[in-house]
């Protein structure tokens, strides 16, 4: 039974900074795609920032390069998105999901993720 629990989310100003955490449990693979993806009210689902945690590789959206990073601790079973920088149009909810026991983590969308956490809500106001 794996899950993935999201926090960290909260209310900034533009300008601000948060960090989000996710945390792992009950897998047994060294080799995931973990992603982070946010959604705002009437809008589709996006995919932010995405990596290999047997490699370290990382990818981002164009809207969040040079802002947003995302990070593992592998002793913790957690990865991370530190965000800077912060723009009303960050404002979503974001998640976390897993690809579990790939080989790949480029080119992915959010039906290979199989795992999904509830979400933790980010607030960027002007």
């Amino acid at each position: 039974q794996v899950q993935l629990v999201e926090s960290g989310g909260g209310s900034v100003r533009a300008g601000g900074s948060l960090r989000l955490s996710c945390a792992a449990s009950g897998f047994t693979y060294s080799s995931n795609c973990m992603g982070w993806f946010r959604q705002a009210p009437g809008k589709e689902r996006e995919g932010v920032a995405r990596i290999y945690t047997k490699s370290g590789s990382t990818y981002y959206a164009d809207s969040v390069k040079g802002r947003f990073t995302i990070s593992q601790d592998n002793a913790k079973n957690t990865v991370y998105l530190q965000m800077n920088s912060l723009k009303p149009e960050d404002t979503a909810m974001y998640y976390c999901a897993a690809v579990w026991n790939t080989n790949r983590c480029a080119n992915r969308s959010p039906v290979d993720f199989g795992t999904w956490g509830q979400g933790t809500q980010v607030t960027v106001s002007s």
